[in-house]
């Protein structure tokens, strides 16, 4: 028995975790507690690991974890939008597939839309930079403007169009993760669209 217990501490502190559950680890807490609550002594003890040297061996700071993981969330979402536009032509068919994107997101991983829409990035970015001026979003502000340039929006200012689409598409999401709303995002999704489209289409 004394044996086993000293094979069993031994492997413990032989843990090691990858740079993927590093990651994984940290987008929870963070969007559980916010960045500026999250210590690397909660990720290392969300990890298992007995200290910060598993965390060390891929990043040095907490910073550098939060920088990585907006880097790769807008990365992801950059591609997604990216295939969403060459399969569909117009602006209604492109909204739709990227709110339906969030809405899944939001029920199957949702510290994922919680950490990219809710969480403060000027806690941890060097260089503070807009949501709004990072490429992917830069690429769905386009949707707006080919949508009032091809007449399926209306003649506004398509910063104006987005605020209100996205307004109604957020705070609905939002909504969902805090329990405000009890049901899954999915369930919400119809009617979410058919208000936020119906505010910026043109009739």
């Amino acid at each position: 028995m004394e044996q086993d217990l000293e094979l069993t501490s031994e492997n413990t502190q032989k843990k090691t975790v990858s740079q993927d559950e590093v990651l994984q680890a940290a987008l929870k807490l963070f969007a559980e507690k916010g960045y500026f609550n999250t210590s690397l002594t909660d990720i290392k003890n969300a990890l298992g690991i007995k200290t910060n040297s598993g965390i060390n061996q891929f990043f040095k700071t907490k910073q550098a974890i939060a920088q990585t993981l907006h880097e790769n969330i807008l990365d992801s979402l950059s591609i997604s939008i990216d295939d969403i536009r060459r399969r569909n032509r117009k602006a209604a068919e492109q909204l739709r597939e990227i709110v339906d994107l969030l809405f899944r997101l939001t029920d199957d991983a949702p510290e994922v839309v919680q950490f990219l829409l809710f969480v403060n990035s000027d806690e941890f970015l060097s260089e503070p930079k807009p949501l709004l001026d990072t490429a992917a979003f830069v690429k769905i502000k386009r949707i707006f403007q080919n949508g009032v340039k091809d007449g399926e929006i209306k003649a506004i200012d398509p910063l104006l169009a987005y605020t209100y689409f996205f307004g109604i598409i957020n705070h609905t999401l939002q909504m969902v993760m805090t329990g405000g709303l009890p049901k899954s995002a999915d369930s919400y999704l119809p009617q979410a669209w058919l208000v936020a489209w119906g505010c910026i289409a043109k009739k």
